[in-house]
């Protein structure tokens, strides 16, 4: 089965801003991946419902908020539980490279800040459910 990259595109949290959010998503789209945009202030669970749901390929969080510590590694873990192994979870947003670095360590993939060149993230997604799907 030969399907197209399924990405949930979320916004966790209070944070209101999602601009950057529907650029990217709006990026991966024209790259010919579908795309799901959930929408402001949602939680890990609904995030990781809605990617369970739909069958997706990758997770993408834009966070702004600074609560990327706790909106990451809670994501992750509900993907462990759920049997979500072979998804990616990355995301961007205003993010120190320390945090970055240690989100890494955890498990979330890449994490991109503003301005990131959006070839730069189509190819990392592309590249990484291309060696990662699991059919």
């Amino acid at each position: 089965m030969n399907r197209p990259i399924r990405v949930l595109v979320a916004k966790v949290g209070l944070d209101g801003h999602d601009r950057g959010a529907k650029v990217i998503a709006s990026f991966l789209r024209d790259a010919g991946m579908e795309v799901i945009y959930t929408g402001l202030r949602q939680t890990p669970e609904m995030v990781v419902a809605a990617a369970l749901q739909e069958d997706v390929d990758a997770i993408g969080v834009s966070i702004l908020s600074g609560a990327h510590m706790t909106v990451f590694p809670k994501i992750l873990s509900l993907m462990k539980a759920k049997g979500l192994n072979d998804v990616l979870l990355t995301g961007g947003g205003i993010i120190p490279d320390g945090d970055m670095q240690k989100l890494n360590e955890m498990g979330v993939g890449k994490l991109f800040p503003p301005g990131t060149d959006t070839n730069t993230i189509v190819a990392y997604i592309t590249d990484y459910v291309k060696a990662n799907r699991r059919f």
